[in-house]
């Protein structure tokens, strides 16, 4: 039995879809019940759980405690993506944003793994490259996700000696809902900033936006992502990190070893390259 959380649409779901292909009874987290009608099938058994409620978290470890099966592993997956500069975010949505992306994940670790020590299972945290290299207006994002790579170093050597595996996923460009959205959720912080802030930030804000864009259209599908999720999560000896996609590697691998400087003109330079094209569309496309 696994579970998988956050498995509504995208790479979620199509891990669910995979492990229950693989054989495994998933329970599959979702927060609305078209999408638990959406993904019921074979294999698959839908849970309402949001994994900031406490209530939904308890009834899920109820779940698994009145089934004889053993829990192989959970795959933390939910999430939410707001970009916005640090200045301009508001506190409550960083709050919310370390909320979902780090929290939850912590208080649905701690909740089922005395089950995961009973079934010598695993945990899989799906992170990102931004755990990594944090791009400018990635600053609550990124924070979140430097933080789940902590933690999951730190529970890893915790929990190795005791039979539980812990493995962190680093997505780069996924085609999937959530980075359509975090486009959209990145413009709603942006329509509240000053107009000194507007002024300071606008330029970024628009390239970021076209580098986001172009990322996830050149990224890979949710199912080949489920199957680097589906090998960590069953493999005998898995690695301690995967990374998803051609961009994951090569940018880790800068962010490891370029001085903060060095990485800081590749950035810029990356992103006055995305503003020029940005600015060219906008030309062409107002032209009669």
């Amino acid at each position: 039995m696994i579970v998988v959380t956050g498995a509504s649409t995208g790479t979620g779901a199509s891990t669910a879809h995979e492990l229950a292909r693989r054989g495994f009874h998933v329970l599959a987290g979702v927060r609305r019940d078209h999408d638990a009608d959406a993904i019921r099938s074979t294999g698959i058994e839908p849970i309402n759980l949001d994994i900031t409620k406490p209530e939904q978290v308890k009834a899920l470890t109820a779940r698994i405690a009145d089934d004889p099966r053993a829990l192989h592993a959970l795959v933390s997956n939910a999430g939410i993506q707001v970009n916005a500069p640090v200045e301009a975010l508001p506190m409550t949505q960083w709050r919310w944003v370390f909320e979902v992306n780090l929290f939850g994940h912590i208080a649905i670790t701690q909740a089922l793994l005395p089950a995961l020590l009973r079934g010598k299972g695993r945990v899989i945290n799906i992170s990102s490259i931004g755990g990594k290299a944090a791009m400018p207006t990635y600053g609550a994002y990124a924070g979140a996700k430097f933080a789940l790579e902590a933690v999951s170093d730190s529970l890893r050597r915790e929990v190795t000696p005791l039979g539980v595996q812990v493995v962190v996923v680093e997505p780069g460009g996924v085609r999937t809902e959530m980075a359509t959205r975090g486009i959209a959720t990145a413009n709603q912080p942006a329509t509240q900033m000053t107009p000194e802030q507007d002024e300071r930030y606008g330029s970024p804000i628009q390239a970021i936006n076209t580098l986001m864009a172009s990322g996830t259209a050149s990224g890979v599908t949710a199912d080949t992502a489920a199957r680097v999720i589906t090998k960590a999560a069953t493999t005998r000896k898995p690695r301690t990190r995967y990374t998803i996609g051609q961009d994951a590697a090569p940018i880790i691998g800068l962010a490891r070893i370029l001085p903060d400087r060095t990485l800081d003109r590749l950035i810029a330079t990356n992103l006055r390259r995305s503003r020029t094209r940005s600015t060219r569309r906008g030309r062409s496309s107002s032209r009669p």
